[in-house]
């Protein structure tokens, strides 16, 4: 089987073509892989092997209509991580979201189409649902963004729509909660904060800190990714939930807990445009019709993520400090 995954080089992608080609999913013991990435600033070329029999890595752009062209053809499946993902950006430069994650999504697919692949999942996020005071979002629940990059992910998710229902073409949607775990990009809120503490630094937060997220880690969500690809339905999106609700605040004060800081290293600054309140995720589709659930535990996880950076400096270095609270 061939598979080609877009985002190849990132935090979740990388963790999801790393476990492919280690044969640690049910179903493809061996599996020959074409990892895409255009190695921009949260793409790194070391979160993959520097060698492997079944791993070709091309340096591109989903962006780019005639590689995709060239390079679709022939695989069986298409993952499709490949997106600008943070909000913070997107509140400073939107166009560059709407151009990666809608007109490289719809590039892709047109590929896929073209190309006679037979199965696609595009890896969405719980964001275009919006912000809830309660409850939790199903798979029927309005696509509500409220912000630059949950608003592209969501233009993403409804080309998608468009493309099975008009084309015929075998697509699965994934939405997921917060992930976190090794090799996540530093301007992202856990490996921020913990690299500013072994620092010496601060964590900062938006507003009061009372946003609530749910979080999953980055291997509990490749699985379930995973599972979408061999056994999820043409057209279907499925909610892939944590389940660990969390105050910003919470958070910040079990990361401190972790490095071995004090509360004092919390510093709170004026809350960001648009900031989503509350994000919670009714997961039951994804558990009840193909047996998914999480199995990396919340504080285990947690503790394991903080070693991996204190243990890594060299590579966080190399990725630059965060700028953006929480």
């Amino acid at each position: 089987m061939r598979v080609l995954v877009t985002g190849a080089a990132g935090f979740i992608g990388s963790q999801y073509t790393r476990t492919l080609l280690a044969g640690g999913y049910t179903g493809l013991d061996t599996v020959d892989v074409t990892a895409v990435d255009t190695l921009g600033y949260a793409g790194r070329r070391d979160n993959l092997p520097d060698e492997h029999p079944r791993l070709t890595f091309v340096r591109g752009d989903v962006c780019d209509p005639a590689l995709m062209r060239e390079l679709v053809p022939g695989h069986d499946a298409v993952v499709h991580f490949a997106a600008e993902s943070h909000v913070d950006r997107s509140l400073e430069a939107a166009g560059v979201f709407v151009r990666v994650n809608v007109q490289g999504t719809q590039n892709l697919l047109e590929a896929c189409l073209s190309g006679g692949v037979e199965r696609v999942v595009h890896v969405s996020t719980d964001e275009v649902y919006g912000s809830l005071s309660e409850g939790r979002w199903t798979e029927e629940s309005p696509l509500l963004p409220n912000n630059p990059y949950s608003a592209s992910k969501a233009a993403a998710d409804l080309v998608v729509r468009a493309y099975v229902r008009t084309h015929g073409l075998d697509v699965s949607t994934t939405r997921c909660t917060n992930n976190y775990g090794p090799r996540q990009h530093v301007e992202k809120f856990v490996p921020k904060s913990i690299t500013n503490v072994l620092t010496g630094g601060e964590i900062t937060l938006y507003g009061d800190g009372s946003h609530v997220r749910e979080w999953l880690h980055v291997d509990d969500h490749c699985r379930a990714i995973h599972l979408v690809l061999m056994k999820g339905t043409a057209g279907r999106v499925y909610n892939v939930g944590g389940g660990d609700g969390q105050t910003n605040l919470r958070m910040a004060e079990t990361l401190l807990g972790l490095c071995g800081a004090e509360r004092s290293r919390i510093r709170t600054v004026a809350d960001r445009k648009g900031h989503d309140r509350r994000y919670s995720l009714d997961d039951a589709r994804i558990r009840e019709e193909l047996g998914y659930a999480p199995r990396v535990p919340f504080a285990e996880g947690l503790a394991d993520t903080v070693a991996w950076y204190r243990d890594h400096p060299g590579w966080w270095d190399a990725a630059g400090a965060g700028q953006h609270a929480g």
